[in-house]
């Protein structure tokens, strides 16, 4: 038997180690693998050989597993690192290679979003030109839900829960001061406001809130926003608004208060949506306004996460591996919603090259006219993804996490 290799890579999500879980699970119970080894830090622990045994701490150990499931953020570490094309620097895949080599490496699989598919897709262009037998695949994740060719990614339905469960909390917060006031909740989506129309599933009998939804695909015109307001607030004491950090004008310039550098993969790295629409409000409405930036809460907040997310983040790591003993290469794995009254979804995969660097956007069919709001469309989207709460352990009023010393 051969073994195989396993990292995380991008942003963190509540649901990512669910995928490493069902991977881990997978090919301990497999007859093609003998042992399955860990990158610290994604492919640059490859580069950097740092890599860990991970059958030690998970074979015969199904607490571990179900630990490891319900532990936030990622258990291997991260990287935002872009392998260069390899005509550019051959050097960095021929170390890689031979690490797989000496290693008896003939799968790897890498669980992240947008860009790691873009690693993904390098490394089985490579082992082509060398003949390296070696299975190459993907496994989704992104709390943006901006990955093409799959109904949706694991780590956004929990994502979108915390949202959703934020802005009801904030409703709750809001109402009960009899003044006037505008509440601007800035919500993750430099270019997809996936995760910002989620901010919807807070309503219900007693709450509108938000009131207001503006999502990156749709230029966004601070004359328009002011005028919203000014018409709620002649019907409403407290507005709440919901924001995705990545709106733009109509030329395409971010309305964030800083635009810093981009980051290796040419994304711009934004800050302050929301406290520059806060400014504006106090410069023309004058009324009682403050903004709320949930920033890196919404991305690991196991403790309301969605049971369904999390149950389909352990299939994709399980049939991963299923994927590359039946000899597929050069994928990812998908979701598709399988077309029946109930919720329910299948699991498919793509040719890399399909995904890798693409971005999904939100339909404009399902962004109301004044592009304010999302339609109903889109909530019978949501509702499915957030549904169900996971078994968490507690020790001593926290919740009881996979132990990641060797990260820190």
């Amino acid at each position: 038997m051969s073994n195989c290799l396993v990292a995380q890579s991008g942003g963190p999500t509540a649901a990512i180690n669910a995928s490493l879980a069902g991977v881990i699970d997978a090919v301990i119970k497999s007859n093609t693998y003998d042992t399955i080894y860990g990158s610290i830090n994604g492919i640059q622990g490859v580069l950097q050989h740092k890599i860990i045994s991970l059958n030690s701490t998970f074979e015969d150990k199904p607490d571990a597993i179900h630990t490891l499931m319900t532990s936030p953020a990622m258990y291997l570490g991260s990287c935002r690192y872009k392998l260069p094309s390899y005509e550019e620097n051959v050097t960095q895949y021929e170390f890689i290679f031979e690490t797989f080599k000496k290693m008896d490496i003939h799968a790897f699989f890498y669980i992240g979003g947008n860009d790691s598919m873009d690693t993904v897709d390098k490394l089985n262009e490579y082992a082509k030109t060398i003949d390296y037998d070696i299975k190459v695949i993907g496994i989704p994740k992104t709390i943006d839900n901006d990955l093409v060719e799959t109904d949706h990614t694991p780590g956004f339905g929990s994502a979108a829960k915390f949202v959703a469960t934020s802005l009801l909390e904030i409703a709750h917060d809001t109402y009960i001061y009899d003044i006037e006031s505008v509440t601007i909740v800035e919500i993750m989506g430099r270019d997809a406001g996936w995760l910002t129309a989620s901010a919807a599933l807070a309503r219900n009998d007693y709450n509108h809130a938000p009131h207001l939804i503006y999502l990156p695909e749709k230029p966004f015109s601070t004359f328009a926003f002011i005028n919203d307001l000014n018409k709620l607030l002649k019907v409403k004491k407290n507005v709440i608004v919901a924001v995705s950090e990545g709106i733009k004008d109509d030329k395409g310039n971010y309305i964030s208060a800083t635009t810093a550098a981009e980051d290796k993969f040419g994304h711009a790295q934004l800050s302050g949506t929301g406290k520059a629409l806060e400014q504006l409000v106090k410069s023309t409405i004058g009324c009682k306004v403050r903004s709320i930036e949930l920033n890196v809460l919404q991305r690991s907040a196991m403790h309301i996460s969605s049971l369904t997310d999390i149950k389909e983040a352990f299939m994709l790591g399980t049939e991963a591996v299923k994927s590359a003993e039946t000899g597929l290469s050069g994928v990812m794995l998908t979701l598709n919603r399988d077309n029946t009254p109930d919720y329910s979804v299948s699991i498919g995969n793509v040719a890399i090259k399909e995904v890798a660097n693409q971005a999904k956007s939100v339909p404009l069919e399902w962004i109301n006219e004044a592009g304010n709001d999302v339609t109903s469309e889109m909530i019978d989207y949501l509702r499915p993804l957030i549904i169900g709460e996971p078994n968490i352990k507690y020790k001593n009023g926290i919740p009881d996490y996979l132990s990641i010393k060797h990260l820190i």
